[in-house]
Order: C-alpha cells, then sequence, then structure tokens
C-alpha cells in the first residue's frame, strides 16, 4: 500500500475483502472514530465492478437508484496517494448511507 501513497496509519485503519476472482463482491472495512451519532454502524459501498470506467456509468447508475428511492448526499471526489475515486454517496429510504462506486 505504500507504494500508492497511503502511510501505515491509512492502511492500519482500512481493510478489505475481494473475490480473488474478481468476479464476487468487494467488501471495504475503515474505522471510524468515537461512537455512533448518527452515522451506520455498517456501511456499505456498492462497486459498478471492474468494468466502471467513468463518471457517465456511475451517473446513470446512481439515477436508477434514486428511481428505486434512494436519495443523494454528494458526490465524492479524492485521492489516496497515486489513487483517485469518485463515489456518490447516498441514503436508502430508511435514511442509512451508503456508496456507489
Amino acid at each position: 500500500m505504500a507504494t500508492r501513497g497511503l502511510s501505515r496509519e491509512d492502511v492500519e485503519k482500512r481493510s478489505m475483502v475481494e473475490d480473488p476472482e474478481g468476479c464476487g463482491p468487494r467488501l471495504y472495512f475503515h474505522h471510524a472514530a468515537g461512537p455512533k451519532e448518527g452515522r451506520n454502524r455498517i456501511h456499505l459501498d456498492v462497486n459498478l465492478g471492474s468494468q466502471h470506467r467513468d463518471l457517465a456509468e456511475l451517473e446513470a447508475e446512481k439515477d436508477r437508484l434514486v428511481g428505486l428511492g434512494a436519495t443523494v448526499v454528494r458526490l465524492v471526489d479524492q485521492r489516496w496517494g497515486e489513487a483517485h475515486e469518485q463515489y456518490f454517496q447516498l441514503q436508502d429510504p430508511e435514511g442509512n448511507e451508503f456508496c456507489l462506486q
């Protein structure tokens, strides 16, 4: 991970479980400091898969989820070292947050 620009502290607070064949879901875990105050205890990231290449595909899936009752919280555009990611933070109809990437 250091080769991707992440610090030791970044790596120690995050973990990922991923199908080695790339077919199944990826579960990403990270530490959230402090007690629960309006935040989910479990937060899911929905990944479009390895074929996802551009923001237009991400927006199309976001629009589909909004049609099913999700609401958009924000579009996130950030860098973790050399890694660049764009994703939508959304809420389900009950207010639980999840990310679409």
